[in-house]
């Protein structure tokens, strides 16, 4: 397996549903892609602002683009600011530089895809996209 599958996509997503509705967060939109950046599955809860689907893909499309989480992407924004904006620009997803965005890897450590969410506060959003990579038997690239 080197991407994630419609299937695994449905599941990341239902598990960051489920961990949002047990913290009681805002109405949520995650997006998972796979390796290219390319849109598996996406959901937005009832009440999400239209733009969440970019936002979501975004934090997922950006950690891919950079092989590190939409997290570590924000820390790399205050330290090079300029080195980020123009990543964004030729970034073909957009580039949110807002926790939120994880990669999913196998145990082996090879790269399935990533995970977008927002809707909440960005450590929420990246608490439920870790919650669902876990709940499928899967890792977080660190």
């Amino acid at each position: 397996m080197h991407r994630l599958n419609l299937s695994q996509a449905n599941a990341l997503i239902d598990a960051a549903l489920t961990k949002g509705a047990e913290l009681g967060l805002k109405p949520l939109t995650i997006t998972v892609h796979d390796p290219g950046g390319h849109l598996i599955a996406c959901q937005r809860q009832d009440g999400a602002s239209n733009m969440r689907v970019k936002l979501a893909g975004g934090k997922a499309c950006g950690a891919l683009a950079l092989g590190v989480s939409s997290r570590t992407i924000g820390e790399l924004a205050i330290e090079r600011p300029h080195f980020i904006a123009s990543v964004d620009t030729m970034s073909e997803g957009g580039m949110v530089p807002a926790a939120g965005g994880v990669i999913v890897c196998d145990d082996g450590g090879t790269v399935l895809g990533a995970i977008g969410v927002t809707g909440d506060t960005s450590d929420n959003d990246e608490a439920c996209a870790l919650a669902a990579i876990a709940a499928v038997g899967l890792k977080a690239k660190n």
